[in-house]
């Protein structure tokens, strides 16, 4: 197993955001969590990424305990984390922002062939590539946050709402290239409001609801399941 959280409990000083939480990710795998608004998903993907040290419960990658390490070194690791705030250097080019992505990295050939390999999913970015981040649109940005997470090469990449403010064709070309990239072998973990498409494109899921997981399974059942049909897809 690539990534397994067991029982993680969480929030922030006195509030407690999780209850328990348990996920598992597996290699090559797509998964999502989905739920309403303040039920605990970004406060999940942040306790991953090692930027809130959890009060109990355990997080294993690759087999190694990495709860508490702390960012810098879970993304030492092999995990990349794309926050919805995406957090761009505005006043850098692409190009200067993707390199940035890749501080981790030594290897100059790894790093031109990483970009190369960017530009190829996004060939918007290479159009672009002596822009400044900060006068793209927010389409653009979301690939340009996207891309910069690949830049360190990792080895599970996490996503914090992709579509939120994007128009549906950008959104869809942001969830076509998520596609591209686990046909191409990398592991994803999706968080995202837009519940119908995540589930028609992940292979499983997580429903989580006042900071606990109430549902999970294959993303084709739970786009079948009576409450979630009910509560999220307003079936």
């Amino acid at each position: 197993m690539l990534l397994e959280v067991n029982n993680l409990n969480a929030g922030y000083g006195f509030l407690q955001i999780l209850w328990d939480v348990s996920i598992e990710i597996d290699v090559g795998e797509f998964v999502c969590i989905v739920g309403p608004n303040g039920a605990g998903k970004s406060t999940t993907m942040k306790t991953i990424a090692g930027l809130i040290t959890p009060s109990s419960g355990q997080i294993l990658f690759k087999g190694e305990p990495i709860h508490g390490i702390g960012g810098h070194r879970v993304t030492r690791k092999g995990i990349a984390f794309v926050s919805e705030e995406m957090n761009l250097f505005t006043n850098m080019s692409v190009q200067e922002n993707l390199l940035m992505g890749a501080y981790i990295l030594d290897d100059k050939s790894l790093i031109q062939r990483r970009m190369n390999e960017i530009y190829d999913i996004f060939p918007r970015l290479g159009e672009r590539k002596s822009q400044l981040a900060g006068t793209m649109s927010g389409g653009e940005r979301k690939m340009l946050a996207i891309g910069r997470g690949l830049m360190s090469d990792p080895a599970l990449l996490m996503v914090d709402e992709p579509s939120f403010g994007l128009a549906p064709q950008l959104t869809a070309s942001v969830f076509d290239a998520l596609e591209t990239l686990v046909q191409g072998g990398l592991t994803i973990l999706l968080v995202e409001q837009n519940v119908t498409k995540t589930l028609s494109v992940t292979h499983r899921g997580y429903v989580l609801e006042n900071g606990r997981i109430g549902l999970a399974g294959k993303s084709a059942d739970l786009a079948c399941d009576p409450h979630v049909r009910k509560v999220f897809l307003g079936v």
